[in-house]
């Protein structure tokens, strides 16, 4: 079953890497308190994903933050080393928090997860964003298979 606005964001702890080398990081942590956007993406260093889902977020960041969210998360089922590179070749730095769901836990528990088998990506999070208010979902926009839409910033910056 699959998470609907009016839920809370399930409490995760999940690992990343930071300055410090690698730190486990909670849902109740990023979520407690603030107006956070949460955008996921099926994988890191894929088509649609690098070239137009994660950039998106990076030019819009400052509006976003301007309309009162607090932090920018993008998740993507993926190990911690490989989210952090992308965010570097993205110039993600003081903008988006970049979130590896490495072995899915928290996509699983948000209901969104997504087979890629056919594609050989294995299993993945569905492309989608949400907005949530201290751990609240105030906001869920989950993408039709194959299709960037909803989830984009210019949509999400419509909603908040």
């Amino acid at each position: 079953m699959s998470i609907n606005v009016g839920d809370r964001i399930p409490s995760v702890t999940l690992k990343h890497l930071t300055e410090s080398g690698m730190q486990e990081i909670s849902t109740d942590d990023i979520f407690k308190g603030k107006k956070v956007v949460l955008f996921s993406v099926p994988g890191a260093f894929t088509p649609t994903c690098s070239a137009k889902h994660l950039p998106g977020f990076v030019e819009h960041a400052e509006e976003l933050k301007a309309k009162g969210v607090q932090e920018i998360v993008c998740m993507a089922v993926n190990d911690p080393f490989v989210m952090q590179a992308w965010g570097k070749q993205n110039n993600v730095a003081g903008k988006i928090t970049m979130l590896p769901d490495g072995n899915g836990a928290l996509t699983k528990a948000l209901g969104l997860e997504m087979d890629g088998t056919a594609y050989n990506l294995g299993h993945r999070g569905q492309r989608f964003a949400l907005v949530a208010e201290d751990g609240v979902v105030k906001g869920l926009y989950v993408e039709k298979p194959g299709a960037f839409e909803v989830s984009s910033a210019e949509y999400v910056l419509k909603q908040v």
